[in-house]
């Protein structure tokens, strides 16, 4: 069973960076070749399982489960080697949250209001609307003209003098009218509106010295002078719609962050470099994994046919493990009548997310928004019995939501995904067992994936919701239970459920730290009244059953995202899109790389042979791939029938026969573990 235990409320952060890799000297001999390739990482680091840098760890939530039993515990314990301090290492930075420190988020939001001033201190026409904190720093939206890099460094000296100055902040409590009077004198139309958005009374203001005033409710640091202004930066400026509204206002938000010392500021910065190195969106562009083309449409995703490959082996061990689990798969349309999404709500809670319906031949057909509703009408197909349960079916089936364009982002924001979808229907009694049921699946998958750290947290009963006392009750007990069964940490999120049921939601924690929601487990009492299901139980009266909604990974795109930035796009031997790349020093080697390489392939092995380069050229290009394997053949190898092998994550290996050569990688993709 995996244990649990609580990790600390921050960020643990390494501020010192990668170092860059030499070039390969060329050499004629093949061996020589390959030895003099540096090494990328080090010699004891596993081949197979393709670590991300040991120069990053950390969490950032208020408890984590930890998952420590395995059959792939290689990968568990290379993941959590991570966090051991390294030799030669600077001492690492904890970053603080919101959450963890009140302080630091008094800080922000103060740091807001300074921009503020600042900003209409140097553009007086200048509109303000809204300034919170956010995760790491604060923004703030304005009316105005359109603001360059040039302009952030004047704001940012601006707010230099202004924190320099130590100014008090003072809470001012006014009535409605006295707020509205003095929004109008100063002619502020965003403003206003807030001001009748706001229902409680007094109304507070919140005064920067003498020089400036803002409707806040706070909270804020005592003065200017509580900020340190080197641990400050003004990031950059973007457009966004005024409420979120496209046909409202475009404004002007200009992001900052801000810590408690510069030495966090610091950490924080090389945080951000590894995460822009890590981009899924650059990577996936540099290893032609996947493009998302205009001329198609925006959020639509085309999966090349090395990101095909890797999207193969998901899915292929995606419906392995379910089939194991005692899961039925499912294929269902991707269009459907819309009287079907009227049954089941969506046209009601959910239109702004669907797209317009379809006439086809007198009829209204709606892309799907969700599956749901089909394994509904698969359950309906004929009558059950308490003896068929507990039923489970799942699918990976591609949803289409309409996003705004300005929301779209790489594999993470898209408007056509494939969910990993799949769902049970059970009896009362069977659904702690179920749900700790989908808590071992959901380990498996992602512990093969190199995940085996998760924010939990078990959402209850909001307070409108459907379903009975009695039902809710038992439904969030069971899945306490089996979190308990589990012995994962969790949090509650009091009210936090959906009106259907109570859920549980897990995030997975990658290489930088950074929280990741993908799996999902919801109770469901909504959708089998709306659509009628009903089983026979065992006094032959007519029931309606449970219902749980459950995905693991979430959708492949973002999850695929997820995985690129873990790895740095470095995947392990069995997920790499080619496993093998075999090099001859010289076309005289051709022939007999590639009867190694047909050899590889038909044994199940991507291989590839690349040639027509000097040899240097060819080592230099696969690294830049990041292939896992690089296979030099020159003469002495044709002549022993062996190749020369050096892997990026457990260097040079020397010369091997073809069939160790194969034995090898074949085991090593097996096994998940080194070569």
């Amino acid at each position: 069973m995996a244990t649990s235990h609580s990790l600390s409320s921050s960020l643990l952060l390494s501020t010192r960076s990668s170092p860059r890799t030499p070039l390969i000297p060329a050499l004629s001999a093949a061996k020589r070749l390959i030895s003099s390739v540096p090494r990328l990482f080090a010699a004891s680091e596993l081949w197979g399982l393709g670590v991300h840098s040991k120069k990053w760890s950390g969490v950032s939530s208020v408890r984590c489960a930890v998952a420590t039993e395995s059959a792939q515990s290689a990968s568990t314990s290379q993941n959590e080697s991570l966090e051991e301090p390294q030799k030669g290492e600077e001492e690492r930075i904890v970053l603080p949250t919101n959450e963890s420190s009140d302080r630091l988020l008094r800080i922000r939001h103060t740091c807001a209001h300074v921009m503020a001033m600042a900003v209409q201190k140097l553009f007086p026409a200048a509109k303000v609307t809204i300034g919170p904190w956010i995760d790491n720093g604060f923004y703030y939206d304005f009316d105005m003209e359109p603001l360059t890099d040039k302009d952030l460094k004047r704001i940012k000296k601006e707010m230099d003098r202004v924190i320099g100055k130590n100014l008090p902040l003072v809470r001012e409590e006014v009535s409605r009218d006295e707020a509205q009077r003095r929004i109008m004198a100063m002619n502020e139309p965003y403003k206003m509106e807030i001001l009748e958005s706001i229902k409680e009374e007094p109304i507070t203001i919140y005064h920067i010295g003498n020089e400036w005033w803002d409707l806040c409710a706070g909270p804020h640091v005592e003065s200017t002078g509580n900020i340190n202004r080197k641990a400050v930066e003004l990031e950059s400026v973007a457009g966004a719609y005024w409420r979120g509204d496209e046909k409202r206002p475009m404004l002007q938000r200009i992001y900052g962050t801000a810590w408690e010392n510069e030495e966090q500021l610091k950490a924080y910065i090389h945080f951000k470099e590894e995460a822009k190195r890590r981009d899924h969106r650059r990577i996936g562009q540099d290893l032609d994994l996947f493009s998302i083309q205009e001329e198609a449409g925006g959020g639509l995703v085309f999966w090349h046919p090395k990101g095909a490959i890797i999207r193969h082996i998901i899915e292929d061990s995606w419906k392995r493990f379910h089939m194991e689990h005692g899961y039925d798969l499912l294929y269902t349309p991707h269009v459907a009548r819309a009287h079907l999404w009227k049954t089941s709500g969506h046209l009601d809670f959910y239109k702004e997310n669907m797209y317009e319906q379809m006439n086809i031949e007198d009829d209204v057909y709606q892309l799907r928004p969700m599956n749901c509703p089909y394994h509904i009408l698969v359950y309906k197909r004929k009558p059950h019995s308490y003896r068929d349960f507990p039923i489970r079916v799942a699918e990976l089936g591609t949803v289409y939501r309409y996003e705004l364009s300005g929301s779209l982002h790489g594999l993470f924001r898209v408007r056509g995904f494939t969910q990993d979808d799949a769902h049970i229907f059970c009896l009362e009694d069977q659904i702690r067992g179920e749900i700790r049921g989908v808590l071992d699946l959901t380990e498996r998958i992602l512990l093969q994936f190199g995940f085996s750290k998760y924010e939990v947290n078990l959402s209850t009963r909001p307070e409108k919701a459907v379903g009975d006392d009695d039902i809710w009750a038992k439904a969030t007990t069971a899945l306490r239970e089996a979190l308990d069964d589990k012995g994962w940490s969790y949090e509650i999120d009091e009210g936090g459920g959906a009106f259907y049921g109570p859920k549980i939601d897990l995030k997975i924690e990658d290489a930088l730290g950074r929280k990741w929601q993908c799996s999902t487990i919801q109770v469901d009492f909504n959708l089998p009244q709306r659509f009628d299901i009903t089983y026979v139980d065992s006094n032959l009266e007519k029931k309606r059953p449970i219902m749980i909604h459950r995905a693991v990974l979430g959708s492949l795109e973002r999850f695929f995202g997820v995985l690129i930035e873990h790895y740095a796009g470095d995947f392990p031997l069995w997920l790499s899109p080619i496993q093998a790349r075999i090099l001859p020093v010289t076309d005289n080697q051709l022939e007999f790389c590639n009867e190694v390489t047909r050899k590889l392939k038909e044994n199940g092995v991507r291989a590839e042979v690349c040639h027509g380069e000097r040899l240097p050229k060819l080592i230099r290009n696969a690294e830049k791939q990041k292939i896992p394997l690089m296979a030099v053949v020159g003469p002495k190898e044709v002549e022993t029938g062996t190749v020369t092998v050096r892997s990026r994550f457990g260097g040079e290996l020397g010369s091997i026969t073809i069939d160790d050569f194969l034995y090898r990688i074949t085991k090593a993709g097996e096994n998940r573990t080194l070569f």
